[in-house]
């Protein structure tokens, strides 16, 4: 029988894959701690996503990212934490010994990148606006509700989908119209675009942000462009904003450390090597 590599090997599955980042923060992180280890993208269509997952170890993979749109069937092909659960997607697969468990680390990376971008944001949450009702608004909300949010308002075009979040999470979620977005702002301490509105090649997320008050934080999970038109905004008036970038980074600190047993950094670094691939894109 060949002897098993030593090489510890983690992927990223998508369909498509080829615009993941996430081979470019690995791989940093591998060579930064020195490990002997590879991260690779995988193309694998929804149809054939069961089988790749169900036998991950035999294709030497110890854990794997997963990207639209296979998030919420990693969630039900593994023991899934509460975290994966309560959001209903998995994007981090790992094998603990012959069990393949998942989580979702948008609400770490979320919840981490305001930490470190905009310190003490958390200091009276009594109102926080989240933009959007899909699969990373409920990352958010649920992050939020963590950090000891009191009243998330959760705006949406289609109600039903922010009333769908409250029924998840509880009575401190509010469902909003998008109409009625402008009454709530006068009193909100952080707002959040979850929606791909402002992301290259769609069509700009337009709100007036006169009524924020000047410590508002305003936070946007889209990276591409790294300046969206809502923080440009912002920054236009003076507030403190939080880019998609820092959260794309921070997610991918839990699943290398589960991979690999190294926490890694999110360094200035890594941020300038991972900026500029996307302005290179861009261009």
């Amino acid at each position: 029988m060949a002897a098993k590599s030593k090489v510890k090997a983690a992927c990223v599955i998508g369909w498509p894959v080829e615009h993941s980042r996430s081979p470019l923060i690995h791989g940093y992180w591998i060579k930064k701690y020195k490990l002997s280890a590879d991260y690779r993208r995988e193309a694998v269509s929804p149809e054939n996503f069961e089988e790749f997952v169900r036998h991950l170890a035999e294709r030497g993979y110890v854990g794997a990212n997963v990207t639209i749109p296979n998030k919420e069937a990693a969630r039900t092909l593994s023991k899934a934490d509460v975290r994966a659960d309560k959001v209903g997607a998995a994007n981090t697969l790992w094998l603990d010994g012959a069990t393949l468990r998942s989580t979702n680390t948008d609400v770490e990376g979320f919840i981490n990148n305001l930490d470190a971008s905009a310190a003490g944001w958390n200091r009276g949450l009594d109102s926080v606006v989240v933009l959007g009702a899909g699969g990373t608004a409920r990352a958010v909300v649920y992050g939020l509700a963590e950090r000891g949010a009191k009243r998330i308002h959760v705006v949406n075009r289609t109600l039903d989908r922010a009333a769908a979040l409250r029924e998840e999470f509880g009575k401190h979620v509010n469902p909003v119209r998008w109409e009625e977005l402008g009454g709530l702002l006068s009193s909100a301490s952080l707002l959040v675009n979850t929606t791909s509105l402002g992301m290259t090649g769609k069509p700009p997320l337009t709100v007036n942000l006169a009524r924020l008050p000047p410590s508002a934080v305003v936070a946007d999970v889209v990276y591409a462009p790294l300046v969206t038109p809502l923080l440009a905004a912002a920054r236009a008036r003076g507030l403190r904003t939080v880019d998609g970038l820092g959260m794309l980074l921070h997610q991918a600190v839990r699943g290398f450390e589960l991979w690999f047993g190294v926490q890694p950094e999110v360094t200035p670094d890594l941020r300038a090597l991972v900026e500029a691939d996307l302005l290179r894109e861009q261009a």
